[in-house]
């Protein structure tokens, strides 16, 4: 998970960019943020779908053969 801190510093960048603009250094910094931030939501994202299973009103499994492959995968590790 990504700090908190990280998090503060990102808003941070993001509100002076729109008030007055970054630097060339922080606008660097606000990218390697932002890629960290937005590769720490996809592993989240995809631990959760990992763990889900759709089941249709009549009660039936209908979860996606991919989704099921990978949690196969997952639980042999």
């Amino acid at each position: 998970m990504i700090s908190q801190d990280k998090l503060n510093r990102i808003n941070e960048l993001s509100h002076k960019s729109k008030q007055q603009g970054l630097s060339m250094t922080e606008q660097k910094e606000q990218q390697k943020l932002r890629q960290e931030y937005l590769k720490n939501f996809r592993n989240s994202f995809k631990s959760q779908l990992k763990g889900m299973k759709v089941v249709d009103p009549e009660g039936n499994d209908v979860t996606p053969e991919k989704l099921k492959e990978e949690q196969a995968r997952n639980k042999k590790h």
